[in-house]
């Protein structure tokens, strides 16, 4: 007889303080997420890990707190709250900041069962806003995670309930003033090891599976679901206060898209249908701007008026007039990290823009622009349809207006081409522009390529440039000097020297290039591929050229190609795009799943599954055909003995299996493999079957069912309760038989 016992189960107080454990665990997995909330509250959320890290690793910690803390804490908590959303205006904030101090009440102080449950829904809380707010990928890894330690702090609570008897008792019960037993003899590596040991492998098993299920069914109710918007039904983006971000703005300072290049977080990911028509080295064009004065370059006023308009438009499409000759077939997906700009990015000229819901927006089809009110708080997904990737941009309207207005209107009457520097300024200007171009008229093409080889071979790139010092303008006195330069020093010069030449010129701000990411397919541009260039106007062709003062006109034509082969020069197969395909990835599928997508997916789906009923068919007819054709063969003295001796095999191991002479113990627990155990099922089978129920089987029955499923501290003499079993089946055979 084996000597091996099995350990006893989790008393009352080792469920305690389990129950203690998870609920901490829960207030931790709750206020972390102001990680990647748009929140002020890192100072709650330090004191919050601070107090639930000492109060379950010292759960008698809270019975220290003064009495008058508990009945001022709730009178506290709602001043706090009022003040806060007095001060602020910001209902959300102020919101997350009281969940946050309620759930550090609650773990500084012993929970009864409404405590523990309301711990699980101010959690739930913080998790869904942070969800909605930021469509985090990490949302996703922390909802699986909250999810399974809350129903298992579920159980364990139940679990506390039944052993105590009376859970509507407790209910309403006081906050306790004193430490409980369970908190004075609490020891966490003794719970795990005792965790460890009771565990059973069936139960653990079937726990995962469940959980895999919940996930499963989650999703595919996800799939099949009407969608909705949830962001735009809650109108929690409404209630954030939108914070100034380091990001593009209607002016640029020089030195601010240098200082936005030193960041190297992701700006915004781009899926292309057809990577045929993706050129290699893009660029992502946001924002024009057109008046300069001391060193800044703006959005000036007049163009936002004549370009934008002064109304807003309310609508989840954006259209500009149709281009057919761009291919429409072609669909650009953008996904916009949050803190970029409230101007959109787009990769040429374009038809139009779909976004995932309602937004409110400007739109400038002359500039092709499009700006959003309001700079986005979480992440903006859109569509772009007919897109024309080219260096040249028609503009007809200031074509037509650039060929009506008289010398003294093109170089005061705000038509891109004021210099807005001083007379002395204003003539080494002029000069410079006589030394490029020789004194003599010339085309806009050839000034372009003659004014960027200049700046080039007088200047190198750096991105912590020295403006030399004196009087005047700050980017005449760098483009007179030798000194090195980032590219907005390139860019504006430019611009005031194609001015100076009698062109009208602009700066643009946006990105450059990016990387083609190798698994997920797509383009990621990061916020160091910030970048600014400039637009001059060629009256000849009544369009924009766009010329990058950093870049040879040939190395700019070799980023302009397209196709397979551009895109695989810069393509990133590195452990980060790894991480970057799992973003993209949640971007496409999840959080970018609306209608279209949903109808998409259900398609494959019923592909997927006709096409594998079609091939399970095909392999059925096969192994049909394979035994009708072995069958069918010719039988001869060896292939009758294999079948023969088959058969026998398998009743061999079935009449083994029914005997006990093969036991399976890969998935039995310690309690099957118990021998006594074993036998007294073995017993309680064969009483089961007893042909005349008697006193004494009724009686023997109770004393095996202690040996088959009680504790071995409450077991009878084994081999006693055996005997009395023989005898009580003999006696009842006995009695059968008649007399």
């Amino acid at each position: 007889m084996s000597t091996e016992t099995k350990p006893p189960p989790l008393s009352l107080d080792e469920l305690a303080q389990l129950k203690w454990l998870l609920g901490g665990v829960l207030t931790l997995l709750g206020v972390w997420t102001v990680s990647y909330m748009d929140v002020e509250a890192w100072e709650l959320v330090i004191l919050t890990t601070l107090v639930a890290g000492a109060c379950v690793w010292w759960p008698t910690l809270p019975a220290r707190v003064p009495a008058l803390m508990h009945t001022l804490a709730f009178p506290l908590i709602v001043a706090f709250f009022v003040g806060d959303l007095w001060l602020t205006g910001s209902i959300l904030p102020a919101m997350v900041r009281l969940d946050i101090l309620l759930l550090l009440y609650r773990t500084a102080s012993y929970r009864q069962r409404r405590d523990d449950l309301q711990i699980i829904v101010l959690g739930l809380f913080l998790i869904v806003v942070a969800g909605v707010l930021t469509v985090s990928l990490a949302f996703a890894a922390q909802i699986l995670v909250y999810t399974g330690c809350a129903l298992l702090f579920l159980l364990t609570i139940t679990l506390v309930d039944a052993a105590h008897g009376n859970v509507k008792a407790g209910i309403f019960a006081p906050v306790p003033r004193t430490v409980p037993g369970w908190a004075t003899h609490a020891d966490w590596p003794r719970l795990f090891r005792r965790l460890h040991d009771v565990a059973d492998a069936r139960v653990v098993v079937l726990a995962v599976a469940l959980f895999a299920g919940v996930v499963a069914i989650s999703a595919v109710l996800f799939m099949a679901i009407p969608r909705f918007q949830l962001e735009n039904s809650l109108f929690l983006e409404r209630f954030v206060t939108k914070k100034a971000k380091s990001g593009f703005n209607d002016s640029i300072r020089i030195g601010d898209v240098t200082e936005i290049q030193q960041d190297t977080g992701i700006a915004l990911s781009v899926d292309v249908s057809d990577r045929s028509q993706a050129p290699g080295a893009p660029y992502w064009r946001m924002l024009v701007l057109d008046d300069y004065t001391e060193g800044v370059f703006r959005l000036s006023p007049r163009l936002r008026m004549t370009a934008f308009g002064a109304r807003e438009r309310t609508g989840a499409s954006a259209l500009r007039e149709p281009m057919p000759k761009l291919g429409a077939g072609v669909v650009w997906t953008f996904f916009l990290e949050s803190g970029v700009s409230r101007y959109l990015p787009f990769p040429g000229r374009w038809e139009r823009v779909q976004f995932r819901e309602s937004q409110n927006f400007r739109l400038a089809p002359d500039l092709g622009l499009l700006a959003l009110r309001e700079e986005p708080v979480t992440m903006t997904a859109y569509r772009v349809e007919g897109v024309e990737i080219s260096p040249v941009i028609p503009d007809p309207s200031f074509a037509r207006r650039w060929k009506a207005a008289n010398d003294s209107d093109r170089r005061h009457g705000g038509l891109q081409s004021t210099l807005n520097v001083n007379v002395s300024d204003t003539e080494r200007l002029r000069a410079l522009a006589d030394e490029i171009t020789g004194g003599a008229a010339v085309a806009a093409g050839d000034f372009i390529e003659r004014a960027g080889a200049w700046l080039r071979e007088r200047h190198s790139y750096a991105l912590s440039p020295v403006i030399p010092r004196g009087t005047g303008d700050p980017l005449v006195r760098w483009m007179t000097s030798r000194e090195a330069g980032h590219c907005e020093l390139f860019a504006g010069s430019l611009v005031l020297l194609a001015r100076a030449a009698g062109f009208p010129a602009r700066v643009v701000t946006g990105f450059r290039g990016g990387t083609w990411n190798a698994y997920s397919n797509n383009f990621t541009v990061r916020h160091s591929d910030a970048h600014a260039w400039t637009e001059i106007f060629d009256p000849e062709i009544g369009a924009w050229r766009r010329t990058d003062a950093l870049a040879a006109p040939e190395v700019q034509r070799a980023a302009e190609q397209t196709g397979e082969a551009a895109l695989a020069r810069r393509a990133d197969s590195s452990w980060k795009a790894r991480l970057d395909s799992l973003r993209v990835f949640w971007y496409r599928r999840i959080v970018s799943f609306d209608q279209q997508s949903q109808t998409e997916t259900l398609r494959n789906l019923k592909a997927g599954a006709q096409r594998g009923g079609q091939q399970l068919r095909e392999a059925l007819a096969r192994a049909a055909a394979a035994v009708r054709a072995w069958f069918g063969g010719p039988w001869d003295a060896r292939r009758v003995a294999v079948v023969v001796g088959w058969i026998a095999l398998n009743a061999g191991v079935v009449w083994l299996v029914q005997r006990g002479r093969i036991r399976f113990r890969h998935w039995r627990s310690a309690k099957s493999d118990d021998p006594v155990r074993a036998d007294a099922s073995r017993w309680l089978r064969r009483l089961g079957e007893c042909p005349v129920p008697t006193a004494e089987c009724a009686a023997v029955r109770g004393e095996l069912q202690r040996l088959r499923f009680g504790a071995r501290v409450t077991w009878p003499e084994p081999e006693g309760v055996f005997r009395r079993a023989r005898r009580a089946l003999r006696e009842a055979r006995r009695e059968r038989r008649p007399a």
